[in-house]
C-alpha cells in the first residue's frame, strides 16, 4: 500500500478544511484583483491515481493551463493547479482587461502569460499558506512555471520522481461560485502530491497518524 492509499477519512477532512481556507484566501486575493466578489470553495477532497488526475482534467491529450511548483522547506512535494483553457481565456481578460483576448490566438503576449503567472503564484500560495498555517511547518513554494500543454505531458513532468515510489495523488476540487458576470460556476483541480518522506512529517504535526 502507498503512502497516500493509507489516508483515512479524519485526515481527508483535515486536508478538506485546510483546502477550504486556502481556498478562502485566495478568493479574497482575486477579488481584489478582479475588483469583484469572488467565492471560492472546495467540495471535495479524495485519493485518486494518476490516470484519475489525467480524466479528471480532461484527459490526457487535452490541452489545458497548468501550474506547477515545488514545495521546499520542512516537508516537501509538489502542487499542480490545472485550469481548462476556457477557464484561463476568462482570467485573462479580467485580469488585463482585454476582452478581445482569446486562448485560441498564438504566440501569447507577455502580459497575458505573466497574468496566468499570477494566477499560479496567488493560487498556490493561498493553499500553501494555509497548510503551513495549519501544521506549523516551514513550507516556502518554489517559482511556479507555467505550461499550456496536454494533460500527460504537463502531470508526467511533475511526476517522474514521485511515480517511482507511488502512482496516487490527493485531489482538492476547487470551485469558483458563478456571479452575474458568469454564465456558470468555474472549477479547476488543484493536486497535491507530498513526497515519500514528507506525508508523515505532514499528518504527524495535525497531530494525526496513517495507518500502518
Amino acid at each position: 500500500m502507498s503512502f497516500i492509499e493509507k489516508i483515512n477519512p479524519l485526515q481527508l477532512d483535515i486536508l478538506k478544511e485546510i483546502g477550504n481556507i486556502g481556498a478562502g484566501h485566495a478568493a479574497t486575493a482575486l477579488s481584489a484583483i478582479l475588483n469583484r466578489k469572488i467565492d471560492m470553495n472546495v467540495p471535495n477532497v479524495r485519493v485518486v491515481t494518476f490516470d484519475e488526475m489525467m480524466e479528471m482534467a480532461g484527459g490526457a491529450e487535452q490541452v489545458v493551463a497548468s501550474i506547477f511548483l515545488r514545495i521546499v522547506g520542512d516537508a516537501s512535494g509538489s502542487m499542480f493547479f490545472i485550469l481548462s483553457l476556457p477557464v484561463a481565456e476568462y482570467f485573462i481578460q479580467q485580469m488585463t482587461g482585454d476582452e478581445t483576448f482569446s486562448i485560441d490566438s498564438t504566440p501569447y503576449t507577455d502580459l497575458a502569460l505573466s497574468c496566468l503567472q499570477e494566477l499560479g503564484n496567488i493560487l498556490s500560495g493561498s493553499y500553501l499558506t494555509s497548510l503551513s498555517d495549519f501544521t506549523q511547518l516551514n513550507l516556502y513554494p518554489s517559482v511556479p512555471s507555467l505550461s499550456i500543454d496536454m494533460v500527460g505531458a504537463t502531470i508526467s513532468y511533475g511526476l517522474l520522481e514521485l511515480s517511482q515510489v507511488s502512482d496516487t495523488a490527493i485531489v482538492i476540487d476547487t470551485v469558483l461560485e458563478k456571479d452575474q458576470l458568469l454564465a456558470e460556476s468555474i472549477d479547476g483541480h488543484f493536486f497535491l502530491l507530498p513526497d515519500p518522506e514528507s506525508f508523515d512529517i505532514i499528518f504527524s504535526s495535525l497531530g494525526v497518524t496513517t495507518n500502518d
